[in-house]
């Protein structure tokens, strides 16, 4: 069982903030505190004033949804970052996604919905909600794990705002597309801008999250800020980061790790230890930080009791 009720949950279950951000990273973050708007994401909704990067988030609600796994050491966690806008390298999100602007930011909400197309603002996207620390283990398709102390508010209480028709089937989400400020948008490594989906069902689902934050203070530019996607029982790559786009769809959306490797990235995927990625085994994974072995996968990453209904007669080989 890996949910239980946050009070129940040792503080050594949450990966050391010193931890996962090296010093390079902390002087980032905190000289770009001091320059204001320029390197921070606000974060105001019903805090009572703009939040700069990586300064705490006040008021901040504990969550019955919550990881249960064995606390892990994560001494090398800042290599271990995907964000293929700034390189294909671990290192080279936290070396170079300080240059990326992220205020002021707002998010285009578009497509089959009752409301009119509009780009919100962040902190209009944030003020009627209630931010609350979600504790998730986080799996990466490339077989390793960790887990992480998000900040953020369920995907469905936003999509609701905005009333979407009997027509929006998917969710379809779009990252920034900044070449300029973006590196990795400039190489042909991928598709650009980066795009994911969820199935309605699946968005609305109390277990996916949009995150603004990590252990307590707003994300850094690294981490996907100021918005992101965060799914539990997905594969990392689906918890696509820096969103500027949502999008109410009809039909299912191509994700582009789909489009670049057909063969190796579906558009579902789920965690599952029975399909292995035909490069590598999904039927274990090692945990970012310990030194002795692999450990067993999940199914859906342990979160199935949660989700498996939303997959009720379907072929999980067929839609990886």
């Amino acid at each position: 069982m890996l949910i239980k009720k946050a009070p129940d949950i040792r503080s050594s279950e949450i990966t050391d903030e010193r931890l996962y951000r090296n010093r390079r990273q902390f002087i980032q973050a905190a000289s770009g505190a001091a320059m204001g708007a320029v390197a921070g994401a606000t974060v105001l909704g019903q805090y009572g004033g703009a939040l700069q990067a990586q300064e705490p988030i006040p008021n901040l609600q504990k969550s019955p949804f919550s990881t249960d796994e064995a606390p892990n050491s994560y001494d090398d966690i800042t290599t271990y970052n995907n964000f293929y806008e700034f390189g294909m390298d671990k290192g080279d999100p936290a070396r170079y996604a300080d240059g990326m602007t992220i205020a002021p930011w707002s998010v285009r909400v578009e497509g089959e919905m009752n409301k009119p197309a509009a780009d919100v603002d962040i902190d209009d996207i944030l003020r009627p909600h209630t931010l609350e620390e979600r504790i998730y283990r986080l799996r990466c398709v490339e077989a390793w794990s960790m887990v992480v102390p998000w900040v953020g508010f369920p995907l469905g209480d936003l999509i609701k705002r905005f009333e979407p028709t009997s027509k929006a089937n998917f969710v379809k989400f779009t990252t920034l597309y900044r070449p300029d400020e973006m590196r990795g948008q400039r190489s042909r490594s991928m598709q650009w801008p980066y795009v994911e989906g969820l199935r309605m069902d699946e968005a609305m689902h109390p277990l996916a999250i949009l995150a603004v934050g990590v252990y307590g203070k707003t994300l850094l530019n690294q981490q996907g800020a100021p918005l992101r996607l965060v799914v539990p029982w997905k594969y990392g790559f689906k918890s696509i980061k820096s969103i500027a786009k949502i999008e109410f769809v009809e039909e299912q959306p191509r994700n582009s790790c789909n489009v670049s490797i057909p063969n190796e990235y579906g558009f579902y995927s789920n965690v599952n230890p029975e399909v292995d990625h035909p490069r590598w085994s999904q039927a274990s994974h090692k945990t970012i930080g310990r030194f002795f072995g692999r450990v067993p996968t999940l199914m859906f990453n342990g979160y199935a009791d949660q989700v498996a209904s939303l997959y009720d007669g379907m072929d999980l080989r067929e839609n990886y």
